[in-house]
């Protein structure tokens, strides 16, 4: 988001998709009904207005920016204190039960294709390639083998271009990526948060 202009954030590719401001506005209303009181309150919470998420954008790029990392600071709140036990308890999505760790995975899918949908609609608006963190094949391999000899890993995340995406379609996908350990979950949430949170230590 740091890389489009102001305009380009509230631009639409067609008249069916939504502006990267519109799914960051979605994502954080998302947020704040699934995270706050995770573990107690049904993840669709009663004074949500889902549909209202998708009109009016932020009018800054300040509030757009705050609406975002307000967003990633519940989910990461309510998934530090948790412990291996609670994995296994009961939460409900509009009534519907779900283990601790399937709302976690439901929850982290739906943010990877809102996530791949920015990264889409800003490369497209911008006409450009846009560098994003990643590790390379050969630092991975590296990393690997550290793991393998009980080395310490490298910080190697560094940024490159990407292949430019296709234009990113509107539509419900909800997939449930069941199966992901406590210790992998946390280790790629971890360095979720310190991908997503745009705009601070020139971060994008």
């Amino acid at each position: 988001m740091a890389q489009v202009t102001d305009e380009q954030l509230i631009a639409t590719l067609d008249p069916e998709a939504n502006s990267i401001a519109i799914i960051v506005k979605h994502m954080a209303g998302n947020m704040r009904s699934r995270w706050t009181d995770f573990l107690t309150s049904d993840g669709e919470k009663t004074d949500r207005h889902r549909d209202t998420e998708f009109e009016d954008a932020p009018a800054t790029r300040q509030a757009l920016m705050e609406l975002w990392q307000a967003g990633w600071q519940l989910v990461f709140g309510a998934l530090e204190p948790l412990i291996d036990a609670d994995l296994t308890r009961q939460v409900t999505i509009r009534g519907e039960p779900h283990s601790v760790m399937q709302a976690i995975n439901r929850q982290i899918a739906h943010y990877a294709q809102h996530v791949g949908q920015i990264v889409a609609a800003g490369q497209t608006l911008s006409a450009r390639q846009m560098a994003i963190p990643e590790h390379p094949p050969r630092e991975v391999r590296g990393i690997q083998e550290a793991r393998a000899g009980g080395r310490s890993q490298p910080a190697l995340i560094r940024s490159r271009p990407v292949n430019r995406l296709r234009r990113p379609r509107r539509g419900k996908g909800r997939a449930l990526a069941c199966g992901i350990q406590r210790s992998s979950l946390w280790r790629h949430a971890h360095v979720a948060r310190e991908r997503t949170y745009v705009g601070q230590a020139g971060r994008t």
